[in-house]
């Protein structure tokens, strides 16, 4: 099976030993993505809406990377600090994915690795063998 990274550039990466992500086959897994811009800017501070946006729009791009698209996705998983944020969240999660349909999965967490950010998505998407 052939295995190709696909990296944003992060400086984290090279820290931490990750992929933004990872392509086995014909299954694509994207590390968890915060709303964080090539400047390490956070984007949307107290705005969990627009975190979501720009986390889905990062992923997108990983993703067409790796070869696949959102239609490909088969599994989110959102990590909210406010679960009482959900349904911005959700609301971001539909405009990207209302006619795809994952599976899903949105739990609340203590806290990410900078306090402005609310919202970390990771993805799994599968092409059909």
């Amino acid at each position: 099976m052939s295995r190709i990274n696909i990296s944003s550039g992060a400086k984290w990466e090279a820290i931490v030993g990750y992929s933004r992500a990872v392509r086995a086959g014909n299954v694509v897994e994207v590390a968890g993505t915060t709303a964080v811009n090539d400047h390490g800017e956070v984007i949307g501070p107290n705005d969990p809406y627009a975190q979501t946006l720009f986390v889905l729009g990062k992923i997108e791009k990983a993703l067409l990377e790796a070869g696949v698209t959102l239609a490909d996705v088969v599994r989110t998983r959102i990590f909210v600090t406010d679960i009482s944020q959900w349904e911005a969240v959700g609301r971001a999660h539909g405009e990207f994915f209302r006619d795809i349909r994952p599976a899903a999965t949105m739990v609340e967490v203590k806290g990410l690795i900078d306090p402005a950010l609310m919202v970390e998505i990771e993805v799994t998407a599968r092409l059909a063998e």
